[in-house]
């Protein structure tokens, strides 16, 4: 059995800590578990934390009490994995087969899954003393874990049970641990032998971007081969002519990146590399084809498989283009892991329904609260496994959340913990936005007849702030003749919403919201502003001020006079509550999973739609058809004050 944990037990010498591990990984473990203790420990606004958790949702990893594990190694327990070398044949992902059993089974049964399979905290002591409670301890938490009886029902009985697991290729080696007393007061009954994948190092899930300019396309990816090990680069080209390479840069971050626990401690994990490629001078709507290469040392090449891509149309174009919008996805396992307390439940059927829907879209756009890890930065892989068919094949542009971002006194706006240390570092590093500084997620990019100005609702965009003059110029600057459609996108809603707590708060929108921005969508004619964080979806009349502009709900056309706000955040996370009071400006909610797109067929005439991501039907839609000279005609507070000079 491999050294899953310390086990005193079985040598009266106990064995050294691997050198590879950071020690310092557990110092402040003694302190903090969970992301909710964070809170608490922080002197945040604990009440509103514990409130929300419908909105807010819980880490299932975070429920695990590692400070309260025992050794129960029982003789007559057993785990095993059937398959022990995975990948043979190039895959990034395999399902196996862990059959168990315990002499004394209960309910509470559970079985984990660790990556790296190697773990031994001997050498540990603790800085603030060493409480019995703390002794043997946990390194770090699994990357997932299933209860026992999950697939056999009468394992209480029997005391067999068998249990499928899909693995990513991670990295590392997995070991799966079967504990007894639950999540609360777990206990070690067995261990199982180690399961790897052939190639740990492999280049995998390419997530494409746009670059700076509108010829651009960034290819980011992940891998374990640092640049002292091989060199990166994309072999690209037209489909079916001669490929060329270009050259990746490579990042990382550190333990010390993080700004607390559980990222810092408990949830830590090895990231690996992150290498971004440019491809550049792309002829517009011809297809290209690409493969991640490392160039090891030895000078031997390892590459990933074959993908394609449709570069994007020339800024102004009059061509079909489709676009897809929606926030607060979060991760889930297909094998049914963490998903014990119905976790994160849409999350697959949003992903499965854009993948089978995937030549009819040309660019996705994940407006913040990614995988949800909270701290736990295994969740990072499993959710870029996940997208893969979708960010490898068009542009998956991000923005950032709370819960990618906020962390006390680390410059987010929001003095809240809801990142687990994070601190926006994960986000910032594995995936590419086109900003002067990805610290600050804001930033524009060009799509045909769309301009995007994406804010970072996770720092303040005031009046008078850095942000609030970047969507200011990103909007001015908008040639609406070429580029007809401007969207607005953010996290939080600064905008309009029904959602419960924001009804409580007496604003239907984030505190200092829109008191500041309503005046830049009037001025600029912003079609469509987008928002995640409230977790349904939920689509406003043409408004400004709280007045409805028109009384149109279904198509718009004519002279510009008001923008219409989109509530999208129903990708997977726990859905969130409507208000019981009904708003005048609110034309249609919905309380489940969902995503919108929309397409532009030419330069006058918009269709959007609101898809339910169960099926993938169409359950909201409106139109707009609107001349250039619409847009330039003045409305109430879109024109400036002028004077009669005489």
């Amino acid at each position: 059995m491999p050294l899953l944990l310390l086990r005193f037990f079985q040598s009266k010498q106990i064995q050294s800590m691997e050198i590879s591990f950071q020690i310092v990984v557990v110092s402040v473990l003694v302190c903090c578990m969970f992301c909710n203790s964070v809170v608490e420990s922080n002197n945040l606004n604990g009440d509103y934390y514990t409130n929300n958790q419908e909105m807010m949702g819980v880490q299932p990893l975070s429920k695990i009490s590692m400070h309260e594990l025992e050794i129960g190694i029982h003789a007559e327990a057993s785990i095993k994995a059937t398959t022990r070398l995975l990948g043979l044949k190039g895959e990034s992902s395999q399902w196996i087969n862990v059959e168990f059993k315990h002499p004394h089974p209960t309910a509470d049964d559970w079985i984990a899954v660790f990556s790296p399979a190697i773990f031994n905290a001997s050498t540990y002591v603790p800085t603030m003393g060493n409480p019995a409670n703390l002794s043997p301890l946990l390194v770090s938490s699994p990357i997932k874990y299933q209860f026992a009886n999950y697939s056999t029902p009468d394992y209480v009985d029997t005391g067999y049970g068998s249990l499928k697991f899909r693995l990513i290729n991670q990295r590392y080696d997995f070991a799966f641990g079967l504990f007894s007393g639950g999540l609360a007061k777990p206990k070690l009954i067995a261990t199982s032998n180690k399961i790897s994948f052939a190639n740990p190092k492999a280049p995998l899930y390419p997530r494409l971007a746009l670059g700076k300019s509108w010829d651009e396309m960034t290819v980011t990816w992940t891998s374990d081969y640092d640049i002292n090990e091989a060199v990166p680069f994309v072999q690209w080209g037209l489909q079916g002519e001669e490929q060329v390479r270009s050259p990746a840069g490579t990042l990382t971050f550190t333990q010390t990146s993080m700004c607390g626990p559980p990222a810092r401690t408990v949830g830590w994990r090895e990231p690996g590399f992150f290498h971004t490629s440019f491809l550049k001078n792309l002829w517009p709507n011809l297809r290209y084809t690409y493969k991640l290469g490392h160039r090891l040392m030895d000078g031997t090449y390892v590459w990933s498989k074959n993908y394609s891509f449709t570069a994007q149309p020339y800024p102004g174009q009059n061509s079909l283009q489709r676009v897809i919008i929606f926030g607060d996805t979060g991760k889930a396992e297909r094998d049914g892991s963490n998903e014990y307390q119905n976790y994160q439940p849409g999350s697959l059927n949003t992903t499965d329904t854009l993948i089978k829907d995937l030549g009819n879209y040309d660019i996705v756009f994940h407006i913040g609260d990614m995988p949800y890890a909270n701290g736990f930065l295994s969740q990072w892989d499993q959710f870029t496994e996940m997208i893969e068919p979708i960010a490898s094949a068009v542009p998956y542009m991000v923005a950032s959340g709370n819960h990618e971002r906020d962390w006390p006194n680390s410059g987010s706006f929001y003095n809240r913990g809801d990142s687990g240390g994070e601190c926006g570092v994960p986000a910032e590093t594995m995936f590419y936005v086109p900003a002067e500084n990805r610290a600050n997620y804001w930033y524009s990019v060009d799509y045909g007849m769309f301009r995007f100005c994406i804010g970072d609702s996770e720092h303040d965009w005031r009046e008078g702030t850095e942000q609030y003059k970047f969507i200011e110029k990103c909007f001015a600057t908008t040639d609406r003749q070429k580029q007809p459609w401007l969207i607005f996108a953010t996290h939080r809603v600064l905008g309009y919403s029904s959602n419960e707590w924001y009804a409580q708060e007496g604003s239907f929108e984030e505190p200092m919201g829109r008191s500041s921005l309503q005046k830049l969508w009037q001025k600029y004619r912003v079609d469509i502003a987008y928002y995640g964080h409230v977790h349904s979806y939920e689509r406003t009349c043409l408004i400004y001020e709280n007045i409805c502009m028109s009384s149109e709900t279904s198509h718009f056309s004519g002279l510009w006079n008001g923008t219409i706000h989109v509530v999208v955040g129903g990708g997977g996370s726990h859905l969130s509550s409507f208000s019981s009071l009904k708003t005048k400006w609110s034309l249609y909610q919905d309380y489940d999973f969902g995503f919108v797109k929309m397409t532009a067929f030419n330069h006058t005439s918009l269709l959007f739609e609101y898809k339910k991501s169960r099926d993938g039907n169409v359950y909201d839609s409106f139109t707009i058809t609107r001349e250039y000279m619409d847009v330039l005609a003045c409305t109430i507070g879109s024109c400036a004050a002028t004077t009669l000079a005489l």
